[in-house]
């Protein structure tokens, strides 16, 4: 039988997914969400993580990220791979913790970002879509086979299409938010 709590389950994981995409694309505020995937290679070559695996993660203000390893023999390995990072941040060591300042960003940066945000929402409905396709030929394998009626059928389709647009409606908000706060000065 087809099971819309699966369903729903399996868009809420597009949902985060894309969720945590938006969350990587730098406005002009410090969020941990920047730093806390940078990979940091440690340990002497030994091991690769991430900062948030490495660390604590605050922001200080605006436009300062403090970051505090949990092992300070860590501190430089962390502090260089923030540096080395696109993300173009000032950094400095003030005693046991990595400050990294946002430098503001230019009206063509805040535009370039804002293309990436529409991207990034854009593969979250497509994944959506896909995943709605999937349960739709599920829908018609089921009723062809006969263990469906026709009304059940029909029943089942706008319930998918209902959840769909639930869930795109969501991704558009996100979206919007996003494109807002990086647009925002």
């Amino acid at each position: 039988m087809i099971s819309l709590q699966e369903f729903r389950s399996s868009l809420e994981d597009v949902l985060t997914y894309t969720r945590d995409n938006l969350a990587s694309i730098r406005t002009g505020r410090a969020s941990p969400a920047l730093v806390e995937n940078i990979s940091v290679t440690t340990y002497g070559g030994q091991a690769t993580l991430k900062v948030i695996e490495l660390a604590t993660i605050t922001t200080s203000g605006p436009q300062e990220i403090l970051v505090s390893p949990f092992d300070q023999s860590t501190l430089q390995d962390i502090e260089k791979a923030i540096r080395d990072s696109s993300l173009g941040f000032s950094v400095s060591v003030s005693g046991t913790q990595i400050r990294a300042k946002t430098p503001p960003l230019s009206q063509e940066q805040r535009e370039k970002y804002v293309k990436l945000v529409t991207q990034f929402a854009e593969e979250g409905r497509e994944t959506l879509r896909h995943e709605r396709d999937e349960i739709r030929k599920k829908v018609k394998t089921t009723f062809e086979a006969k263990e469906l009626s026709e009304d059940e059928k029909r029943r089942a389709e706008t319930d998918i299409d209902k959840v769909a647009k639930e869930y795109t409606d969501k991704i558009d908000e996100m979206k919007g938010r996003k494109e807002q706060e990086v647009m925002t000065v």
